[in-house]
């Protein structure tokens, strides 16, 4: 799967660089010096990119976060320009039929390359405050069974991508915003690694995890990210040292009074049927369901699941991913009800690659559950 995902990325890289530069060329005809930097530029982040996947774990982890910064920014700021050439390569191709402006090419795809640039870092300030200011997302949602009071908080977390990038000082942030919010327990929906154990361990960030105060305790699952590091179980034994209760395919039962059933990743083919999962458990009382993607939602209904929570959409991360996902899922983010079943897929309060959230935002989720 590694290998196969690394393959798809190197190839579609070198099919934008190639387009990219060769526009920029191009249209920067006149301006000899700019041109040879432009392309010498775009050759040069393009292998620094290439370097993150190949060579990261041969870097520090301080090297490897700077390094991936610059290498995943690149990434974005490709893409925006790979979209701004189409647009202009359209109105040419228009312009060919209809000249409307059978002079004034040349100019415009100057202008088009100089105001698309200062868009797109305009675009890239907004975006990184996104994703480094987080927002809180407040439910309330009520259930026709007995609590063990009146209403139970639950602080959810998905997607932290823990690693050199999102590293120990800016989990410890996170720590702190979920602690903030006084949960009677917390819920990691997946992803908690970005794609390497290592680093994890490196920073200790078990101390983090042990700072985490829930006194209905700390419970996590596994992503498909940790499917990509060098052992799917490696987290899970990282965790559990921690003092986090790791479910795969398992169920909880907290304060003798309501279920956490953990589901595995999709990523692994034989994890069990949530049916398989559920038969030992007294649906009388109330089932919260972690599943980190959020395909199949009415599996969860017909098993009599009070509470879904997911993640693994991110919501796209940036635009325009965000317009794909909502095609791809039935609920790709935010808040679903399904009869007596509630539903709710975070955007993620981490990311993977390009920190910045344009058109997306950053979010730790608040559920007040409460007894009917």
């Amino acid at each position: 799967m590694k290998i196969i995902f690394f393959l798809f990325v190197f190839l579609t890289n070198i099919l934008m660089v190639f387009y990219v530069s060769l526009r920029g060329w191009q249209v920067l005809q006149s301006f000899p010096t700019l041109k040879l930097g432009y392309v010498s530029a775009q050759v040069f982040l393009f292998l620094l990119l290439l370097s993150v996947f190949i060579f990261r774990d041969a870097y520090s982890d301080a090297v490897a976060k700077v390094v991936s910064f610059i290498a995943f920014t690149y990434m974005i700021v490709l893409i925006y320009w790979l979209l701004s050439f189409l647009l202009v390569d359209v109105i040419r191709i228009s312009n060919y039929f209809i000249h409307f402006s059978p002079s004034g090419m040349s100019v415009f795809r100057l202008w088009a390359l100089g105001i698309s640039t200062v868009v797109i870092v305009i675009a890239l300030v907004i975006g990184n405050y996104n994703f480094n200011h987080p927002r809180t997302v407040h439910l309330q949602l009520k259930v026709d069974k007995v609590l063990p009071k009146k209403h139970v908080r639950i602080v959810a977390a998905s997607d932290l991508h823990l690693g050199f990038s999102i590293d120990k000082s800016m989990f410890k942030k996170y720590v702190s915003l979920i602690n903030e919010h006084k949960p009677d327990l917390v819920l990691l929906a997946g992803d908690i690694a970005d794609n390497a154990t290592a680093p994890i361990v490196r920073q200790n960030m078990a101390e983090e995890f042990k700072h985490i105060q829930a006194p209905m305790g700390c419970y996590a699952i596994s992503g498909n990210h940790e499917y990509f590091s060098e052992n799917p179980f490696a987290m899970q034994k990282y965790l559990t040292e921690a003092g986090v209760t790791y479910l795969r395919d398992s169920v909880t039962l907290v304060a003798t009074s309501f279920y956490v059933v953990g589901r595995d990743d999709k990523m692994n083919p034989n994890r069990k049927s949530l049916q398989q999962i559920m038969q030992n458990i007294d649906k009388s009382k109330p089932v919260i369901l972690l599943d980190h993607q959020p395909f199949n939602l009415d599996e969860a209904a017909q098993n009599g699941v009070d509470l879904q929570l997911s993640g693994h959409t991110h919501n796209g991360q940036f635009f325009p991913g965000n317009l794909f996902v909502k095609r791809m899922y039935e609920l790709a983010h935010g808040y679903l009800k399904k009869g007596k079943t509630h539903y709710y897929v975070s955007s993620g309060l981490g990311l993977w690659g390009p920190q910045y959230r344009i058109g997306t935002q950053s979010e730790l989720v608040v559920i007040d559950l409460i007894s009917n």
